[in-house]
């Protein structure tokens, strides 16, 4: 079974289902290829050759063509050190090696890791951003502690799978745009101070010369508190985290 790798990617610009502004500053960028991306990495016990690194407009990381050996090809994120030719393979049994993944039982403690599973089965979630990588630090019962690229450690099933190595392009950080026009292209448009408006657009405009907020506290510009604790709901996963990143 072979499957596309790359369909159209659909224009969104920030807008709902009823073409309503969901997130602003979204809009106008260059038109793309989506590449699907194996992150579930599910072709267990079948190697693979890299054939090929590259560029995906979509993600900060690179990605890798690989061609298993029962035909199929896929895409997968391309980390630090896999270079065109080298062998990779998913399973129980794999080598501790760049690329593989594995079981976060079968990882030993400091490895570094990436495209981590939060659910057994659902692909990779956790550092899948260029340059990421993450640590398991210990086992404990049915539980890996991984500490993630933040620095928050973390519970996770020792059944889910995690990819072997750090995350290519580790200066990605580090690109400046340049331009306006840059910005334009990549889909972000301007981003207005509420305090360079008028009244009626948002709670900070108006006032005689460079005022400041004058309000008891900075708003959104629809009127809710824009510092400070916004979240007051308990997360279900709050018993996984160990130690948080602040």
């Amino acid at each position: 079974m072979t499957r596309k790798l790359k369909i159209i990617l659909k224009k969104q610009s920030g807008r709902d289902s009823w073409g309503h502004v969901a997130v602003r500053h979204q809009g106008g960028r260059q038109k793309r290829f989506m590449r699907v991306v194996d992150f579930k990495r599910d072709k267990f016990n079948i190697p693979g050759t890299v054939v090929g690194i590259e560029y995906d407009p979509n993600r900060s990381s690179d990605i890798a063509l690989i061609h298993y050996q029962d035909g199929e090809k896929r895409y997968i994120l391309a980390p630090l050190g896999l270079k065109v030719g080298n062998k990779i393979v998913s399973g129980e049994s794999a080598d501790i090696r760049v690329g593989n993944s594995l079981p976060l039982i079968k990882i030993p403690i400091g490895q570094p890791i990436h495209n981590i599973e939060l659910t057994h089965g659902r692909g990779g979630q956790i550092a899948r951003s260029a340059g990421d990588q993450a640590f398991v630090m210990a086992h404990e019962n049915d539980y890996a502690h991984v500490k993630m690229p933040s620095g928050e450690i973390r519970k996770i099933l020792i059944s889910n799978f995690a990819t072997i190595g750090q995350l290519g392009k580790i200066g990605w950080k580090d690109r400046v745009i340049g331009k306006a026009g840059t910005s334009r292209l990549m889909g972000i448009r301007p981003t207005v101070r509420g305090v360079a408006m008028n009244p009626r657009s948002h709670p900070h405009g108006g006032g005689e010369g460079r005022s400041g907020v004058g309000l008891k506290y900075p708003k959104t510009y629809a009127g809710r508190k824009a510092v400070g604790k916004t979240r007051s709901r308990k997360k279900y996963s709050n018993k996984f985290i160990l130690k948080r990143r602040k």
